[in-house]
Order: structure tokens, then sequence, then C-alpha cells
């Protein structure tokens, strides 16, 4: 099937490995209701806090669920990137 937006390269049709970016500092116990992304918090360009939460998700029903978690938390998301996982490259 054909992307219809145009995006080549990008599959959603199975398990992927996400970065997301979003302002502010989020709590380390939050991993478990973010589909078990890693969390880590640094300073943005700005200096203002920033958390990086990474991990596989399985399918585009998990993202969703990240990310409104994410929005009812009030978290500005920054960016969304799949990325390629490192452990896969062993």
């Amino acid at each position: 099937m054909s992307n219809p937006n145009g995006l080549s390269g990008l599959s959603f049709a199975g398990p992927a490995t996400y970065q997301i970016l979003v302002l502010g500092e989020l709590a380390a116990n939050w991993s478990d209701r973010l589909a078990g992304m890693s969390l880590s918090i640094q300073k943005g360009e700005k200096g203002q806090l920033q958390t990086s939460l990474k991990g596989k998700i399985r399918d585009q029903a998990e993202l969703n669920g990240v990310l409104e978690a994410l929005y009812g938390l009030h978290m500005s998301i920054i960016k969304v990137e799949q990325v390629e996982d490192s452990s896969e490259s062993d």
C-alpha cells in the first residue's frame, strides 16, 4: 500500500523504536505508564528542562496511547522521531 502522506521510507506496519522530546521534567516512575520507555532529563537550548523518552513501541495504537498520556499530563511535545534501534544492529 502506498503512503498517502508522501513520507517515503517510514513504515508503520510493526514495532519501531521512538524518541519523544517533551518540555519539562517527567519523573522516572512514569515509565510504566508510557510503554516502558526510558526517560532522561536534559537542558534545552534555552536552558529549560526537557525530558527525552526512548523505547520500542509495538504499533500506532501504543504510540497514540503514549502521546495521549503526555497530553493528559499537559506536557508540551517538542519532537516525535522514529529512530534506529541500537540493540538490533549488534
